[in-house]
Order: structure tokens, then sequence, then C-alpha cells
């Protein structure tokens, strides 16, 4: 009892200072009591208010670390604040004022167990960047290698334990009073949000992302990741490369530095494809701040703590959506989702098409540099409340990561049009990883065809030898198929060699 009442006051607070930044509406669609909501008007400022977006952003701010990482978590949510306010929560910044450069000396000397004077020959008390969970400092090694060590603040693992509890709670209670959101999957949200703080405050992990991003890079000269000094690395600190360069965004200092902005936007754009399509593996926080050019025109990525993983199945469902849409085959596009498990079976795949034009059509009929991918995506996951679909969060981090991408394209280049410049590599992509179960239907619609032109077999072997290579193929690099995948295809080639034989035989 203690602990409900504990946090139903930590909520009164956070109501409160949502009052005061203009987002009492946040609590109405929340289902708070009418009487607390007239309350709560009443305390609203008589200012004139901005944007609900941008008033969460700076409610945000106002109730400290865990809520900047909530909003920028919901920021990936358009299916549950719509596209406009999920946007400008994505422009929440994590800047927060340094702690004091004795708390960052001290962390580091008890986390690597050395003096500072033993570990560096320079460090900068001066914190050269100040975020919710962590500051960064640069500093020399006494080998004379310029780095920047990132410092965990003071007791924020403590801090985060607290607030995950009361938002757990929370998602608890919306559920309860709205059990229509239980397709939201808010429990499981705040799981992943647990799970993706947990991630950034054990700095080990971020080196090891680092370290995976670096392995999937080290031989293309135009992204270069940078490395990590594991001996200066523990939970609560990490040292990496220092990096130096130009942001991505600053376009004007670029053009004096004598980069062509055409070829940076072509680099970020094949890194974007080959971390999203061939690796699994993305950056999922590529904001401007995040991304420098340097002097030979490489892109150099620092902040590893947010990264993105797709399986083999979801890139395929994505590319060979994306792909379906932009030909307009809606049919096609639809069983793409039912086929991926996105869609309960017992919905109508006509009704689904019929759905994904409706949102497709407008945003497919405006000019070609106007079309986003990005709004694509947040588009067709709103179209999970009419058909039952299960909230797909690593979807949604990905269709973040694209948004962003597409605002640093335009950046680059106003008339860029990031679909155009991935859209071949997407089409090899999908080629060469069609699913076991494509080249099933594909084998299938074969078998019929033999069963019927048997006697001209021997005239269309080839077709069948390349067919089943195909097939082989695909069941040889499949991620983790199923026994049912492999005993099909299995019958299928048996069926093959069964009418081959008959064929030859008459």
């Amino acid at each position: 009892m203690f602990w409900h009442l504990r946090n139903l006051g930590r909520l009164l607070v956070i109501a409160h200072t949502l009052a005061r930044n203009h987002c009492v509406e946040t609590l109405e669609i929340l289902g708070f009591p009418r009487p607390l909501l007239w309350v709560l008007r009443r305390i609203e400022p008589s200012t004139t208010k901005g944007s609900l977006g941008l008033n969460l952003a700076n409610a945000a701010v106002a109730m400290g670390p865990s809520f900047i990482k909530l909003g920028q978590a919901l920021s990936t949510r358009s299916d549950l604040l719509g596209a406009k306010i999920a946007g400008e929560l994505g422009q929440l910044r994590d800047q927060l004022p340094p702690f004091s450069p004795e708390q960052a000396r001290n962390i580091i000397e008890t986390e690597l167990g050395s003096p500072i004077g033993d570990l560096f020959s320079k460090f900068n008390d001066e914190a050269d960047a100040a975020a919710s969970i962590a500051q960064v400092h640069f500093a020399v090694t006494n080998d004379g290698h310029p780095v920047a060590v990132k410092v965990l603040r003071p007791n924020i693992e403590r801090d985060f334990a607290k607030d995950i509890r009361l938002f757990y709670w929370i998602a608890d209670c919306v559920t309860y009073s709205r059990p229509k959101w239980r397709r939201l999957r808010l429990r499981e949200s705040v799981q992943l949000f647990e799970k993706m703080v947990k991630t950034e405050m054990d700095l080990r992990l971020e080196a090891a992302a680092a370290s995976e991003l670096l392995e999937n890079f080290r031989d293309d000269p135009t992204y270069r990741v940078p490395t990590v000094d594991w001996e200066r690395t523990s939970k609560r600190v990490l040292t990496t490369e220092r990096i130096y360069g130009t942001p991505i965004d600053q376009t004007n200092q670029l053009v004096e530095a004598g980069h062509d902005l055409s070829s940076v936007l072509d680099n970020a754009s094949k890194a974007m494809f080959n971390q999203i399509f061939r690796d699994g593996f993305f950056h999922g926080d590529p904001h401007p701040g995040n991304l420098f050019i340097d002097d030979n025109g490489a892109i150099r990525p620092v902040d590893f703590g947010i990264m993105g993983r797709l399986d083999l199945r979801s890139r395929r469902y994505i590319s060979e959506v994306l792909l379906a849409i932009f030909t307009r085959d809606y049919d096609l596009a639809a069983r793409l989702h039912f086929h991926a498990g996105y869609v309960p079976t017992k919905e109508s795949i006509g009704d689904f098409s019929l759905a994904l034009r409706s949102v497709a059509e407008p945003i497919l009929n405006r000019p070609a540099i106007d079309i986003s991918v990005g709004r694509l995506l947040g588009q067709l996951f709103h179209v999970t409340e009419t058909f039952g679909m299960e909230t797909q969060p690593h979807l949604l981090l990905l269709q973040k990561v694209i948004v962003v991408a597409e605002g640093v394209g335009r950046t680059l280049n106003p008339n860029a049009n990031l679909w155009e410049i991935a859209q071949p590599s997407i089409k090899e992509w999908v080629i060469a990883n069609k699913s076991p179960e494509h080249n099933l239907r594909e084998i299938t619609k074969l078998a019929n065809e033999l069963v019927l032109r048997g006697p001209y077999l021997l005239s269309n072997a080839e077709f069948v030898v390349n067919a089943t290579k195909t097939l082989l193929e695909a069941k040889n690099t499949e991620e983790n198929v199923s026994i049912w995948h492999k005993k099909v295809n299995w019958v299928v080639i048996s069926l093959i060699f069964v009418i081959t034989i008959y064929a030859l035989a008459n």
C-alpha cells in the first residue's frame, strides 16, 4: 500500500510539471480523472503555448535524466503519440549541466584502479559534452594518443532504477484503465526501455557495440568507427579514440573545407543501407551531433549507447514491403505482412491491402524529393490499430533512424531522396536474400507446372536444375530455419525428383 501511495505522489508531481508545461492534454488522453484535470487546467500558465511535442520535450528536461531518455524512446512511438509529436520529441537533445571534475576523476580512478596521472599525460577537467547518463572529457594517454573519456553520472543507476519502477506502475495503470491499449504492449515497451537504459549504463556494452560496428566497416574507408581503448574502459568509464571533424550538418564549413556534399550524402546513404540490411546492426541515434566528417571526407560516428538490431526475417520484411509499396503492388505488400505474422490471420488481406493503399498513395503522389521513407513507415505502423497488429519496437526504432537520416540527407542536399539512392542496393539485396517461403511458393508453382507439362520436361531441364539450386542455396543461407521448413524443402525436392524420373520413364 505504501508503495502505491508513493507512486501516486510521484505521479501527481509529474502531472504538476506537465501542467506547468502546457501538457495537460497528455494526461487527458491517458484517462486522468476529470476533477484532477480541472485542477491541472487551472495550473497551466496563461502564456501562449507551443506545440504539444515541444512542450513534452521541455517537461522531460524539467523532470530529469530518466524522463529525457523516456522522451527520446517515445519519439519512436508514432503509433502511440502520432507522427508530429513523435517527430518533435525526436528533437529532444540530451544536454544537462556537467557534474564536477572531482567526481569525474574519482569515478575514473576508482573504476580503473589507477591515479589519473598514471592513466593520462593530460586530462581536461572541463567536460566537452554532458548528457543525462554520462559526460565526456578529452584526454591524452601516456603514449601520446588523443582520446575521449566517457564517465557515468554519480548514482545514475540508482536514480534510473527508481524511475523505471514508476514507469512500470504507470504502464500497468494505463493498460488497466484503457483495455484497448493492450495491443500497444506498454509494459513490454517499458521493459525494452529498461534494457536500453541498462545497456547505456554499462559502458562495456557500448564499447562492444562500437567494436562490432568497427568490425563491420573495417574495410570501408568512407565510414570510420573510433577504436576502443579497452585498457581504460570499465562498466562506468569508456575510453575511445578521439574524433576530429566537422558536424555533418554544418554544410558551409564542409564546403569551405573542400568536401563534396554529394559524396558525403552518398557515403551516408550507403553506410545506412549496409548497417540496416547487410549487417542488421545499426546506429540508433544518428543525429548530426553524432556524425562528423574528417579531413578525408570519411564519416566518423560517435556515441554507440543506442544501437538497433534486425534479424534476417525483419530485414526481408522491411525491404520487400518497401519495394512492393513503391511499385504500388499493395496486394503483395499485404501478403508480406500476413506471412511475417504481423497481422492476425482472421483479418482480410483485401481490406488490409486497401488500407495500405490509403496511407501510401498520398505520399507516393508527391514529388520525388518530398517522398519520405520514414514518414511512409510511420504511416504503415499507424495501420496497426485498425488491424490489431502488435507493436514491433525494433521496427519503430528503425523508422526513427530513417527519419533522422532523411533530415541529415536533406541538410546536405535539399533535393535528396534517400530512397532513390538506396533502391538499387535494396533490390539487389532482396534478390540475393529471398526467403525460404518465397522459394517454396516458386517451387510449388514449378511442381504444378511439371505435372501438367511432363512430356516437355526435358526441354525445361535447365529451369528445374536452377530452381532446385536456388532452393538449396536459400536453405543453406537461412538463419534459424525451422524443422518444418527443412522437411518441406526436402519433400519438394523429392517431388521434383519423382516427377523427373516419371517423365523420363514415359
